[in-house]
């Protein structure tokens, strides 16, 4: 099978890469996931200034997926520039995303003014769509705010940039950020990050599994796949041709990378099983996609890709 597809002007061995919060907090894990069989990869997260995170547990797996409140922990921006500048030193050609997140509009806009002054070149990822930052609420929930951002933003950012989503439930919801996406230049959105808020109480201890935001935190992994599905299509359908969707959650087999290219996806993420099989887990998803592209007669992603059906 040939599972090869371009990213834009970036062409790639396959569509897989890692999740902004999964295995790329240090500059080893990014080596890791550079030596994997990953396409290509995301940088952690970062906001200006490093940051601890919220206090422990603040993480647990599930038996359908994962709960989290990491609360963003990172190194600095200035860290993950770093190595994204030495790297593109070494191979120009490389495709690597930056993700960023503010804690505030003007530190957003900080951070973008240190990627546009940097060498660094390739995607860059501004995170709206955190939900695990006690009192921070997600910015693209407001969409006059989320707006006002990408508004201000396009007056000086003139590198590729794309925006991560949170999930949306509502069809009016994903017609009013459509609508705002279009008016600007991105070039793709992340759909979806973990759903928001949930809660698993252990039923032996009577409490909660995580202890920030007593006990709140984000879903992911085979749970949420419905969602992060409906998401890409959604926005798949509506954005501007020339806006890819990249798509995120749910992702424990190659049957669901198959589901993520059906849905409309250019590349797609993986999260909570990275977190739990180590960058290994690369290399079974492909193998399984390859499978379920030969039974289905398929001999490329571009057959099928964008091209799910309804009755």
């Amino acid at each position: 099978m040939n599972l090869a597809t371009n990213f834009f002007d970036y062409p790639l061995e396959n569509c897989l890469m890692n999740a902004s919060g999964v295995h790329c907090m240090e500059v080893s894990q990014l080596e890791e996931l550079a030596a994997s069989m990953a396409a290509t990869y995301v940088t952690k997260t970062a906001t200006m200034a490093p940051r601890l995170g919220n206090p422990e547990p603040r993480y647990r797996d599930l038996p359908q997926g994962s709960i989290n409140s990491m609360g963003l922990p990172n190194h600095g921006l200035p860290y993950y520039l770093a190595y994204l500048e030495k790297a593109a030193e070494k191979e120009p050609q490389q495709l690597i995303f930056c993700s960023l997140v503010g804690m505030t509009t003007s530190e957003i806009f900080a951070e973008l003014k240190m990627v546009q002054e940097s060498s660094f070149n390739g995607f860059t990822e501004l995170n709206l769509s955190c939900p695990n930052v006690p009192g921070k609420p997600q910015v693209a929930y407001d969409f006059a705010l989320t707006d006002k951002i990408l508004a201000e933003a396009f007056t000086f950012f003139k590198k590729p940039l794309g925006i991560k989503l949170p999930p949306y439930f509502d069809l009016a919801h994903f017609d009013e950020m459509a609508e705002i996406l279009n008016r600007y230049p991105i070039k793709y959105v992340n759909c979806i990050n973990s759903i928001g808020n949930g809660l698993v109480v252990d039923l032996a201890t009577e409490a909660a599994v995580i202890k920030p935001k007593g006990g709140f935190g984000g879903l992911g992994g085979a749970m949420v796949k419905a969602t992060a599905l409906a998401n890409v299509r959604a926005f798949r359908e509506r954005l501007r041709p020339d806006i890819a969707v990249i798509g995120t959650g749910g992702v424990t087999s190659g049957a669901d990378v198959f589901e993520h290219l059906l849905c409309g996806a250019s590349l797609v993420q993986v999260g909570t099983q990275l977190h739990q099989e180590g960058p290994a887990v690369f290399q079974r998803l492909l193998t399984e996609l390859a499978a379920i592209m030969k039974e289905k007669g398929y001999q490329s992603i571009a057959e099928f890709q964008g091209k799910l059906q309804t009755l």
